[in-house]
């Protein structure tokens, strides 16, 4: 069986990417290594949040209020 890639992989793996680019634009760049990792963080920040709150990982949000059985 193949393995299909669902959104939240793509939420792990765009923060990953940010990350090195920032990375990547501060060595490779005259930009400042410090300058260049806050701007890919806060890529990050917003991949995070379209992955919270935009696309979250609930069907409705009366999901939200329902106890969970395995922790009782």
């Amino acid at each position: 069986m193949a393995y299909t890639w669902q959104y939240y992989d793509l939420v792990l793996g765009g923060i990953a990417v940010s990350m090195f680019f920032g990375v990547g634009v501060g060595y490779l760049t005259s930009v400042s290594l410090t300058a260049a990792v806050i701007g890919a963080a806060l890529v990050a920040v917003a991949i995070i949040g379209h992955g919270l709150f935009v696309n979250g990982p609930v069907d409705e949000p009366t999901d939200l209020t329902k106890e969970v059985e395995t922790l009782n």
